[in-house]
């Protein structure tokens, strides 16, 4: 059995979907996370993604998508969630390859951090926060679930941070303040290398250069 949107010659017709077994209904919610992605990387645009587009992306009517999630927003805070999922493993994929020396495998996270957010410019902006989020109390989102997005990537980089202080490579005394402090950073120059076009950017590598002053390494 298919499910269609409509017969209205002058409404776009869209992909049929057959449905799901019964108990396959996680398959359909994960298909819905899929078309809000893909529609976040085709369009670049967060207002793009309504429940009728991801709908029509997937093959199944608009209201087949309520009893997996019950408004827009709460679609985009699993396709943010799945992203810093995805950020986490980059982020623990890259750790091993800087060896056991605590200062380089800092180093080495950082720029992965950094590298990432160059890779997935869209998916970044939208992590963090973009037209997406919505004001509390006026979707189905709750506080909890805003912030702590996000909670699994900084705990990688308060770890790295103590583990310097511990090996007396940083003169840190709260690691999880200033892993904060240092993620803000590295935060804003991304932001700074992906806004801006123009910018007599010096020649010492600028991301070595917060980690060492922000994470207070020791020289």
């Amino acid at each position: 059995m298919k499910e269609t949107e409509g017969t209205n010659p002058d409404t776009p017709r869209q992909a049929t979907r057959v449905r799901n077994r019964r108990g396959e209904g996680s398959k359909l919610r994960e298909d819905i996370v899929d078309a809000a992605a893909a529609l976040l990387d085709e369009t670049g645009d967060e207002r793009a993604i309504t429940l009728r587009s991801v709908a029509r992306k997937v093959g199944i009517a608009a209201p087949s998508i309520y009893p997996h999630f019950p408004d827009q927003p709460a679609i985009m805070l699993a396709v943010v969630r799945r992203e810093f999922a995805a950020l986490e493993t980059h982020l623990r994929a890259a750790s091993p390859e800087a060896g056991n020396d605590p200062r380089d495998r800092l180093y080495t996270l950082c720029r992965a951090y950094l590298g990432y957010a160059q890779d997935h410019p869209g998916r970044y902006r939208t992590m963090f926060g973009g037209l997406w989020m919505p004001t509390l109390g006026d979707s189905s989102l709750t506080p909890e679930e805003l912030t702590t997005l996000g909670a699994g990537a900084m705990q990688i980089l308060v770890g790295a941070l103590a583990d310097c202080v511990t090996a007396g490579q940083s003169s840190a005394t709260d690691p999880e303040l200033d892993a904060v402090a240092l993620w803000v950073s590295l935060h804003g120059l991304a932001h700074q290398h992906a806004a801006t076009r123009i910018f007599p950017w010096p020649a010492e590598p600028l991301a070595d250069a917060i980690i060492t002053r922000v994470a207070k390494l020791n020289d």
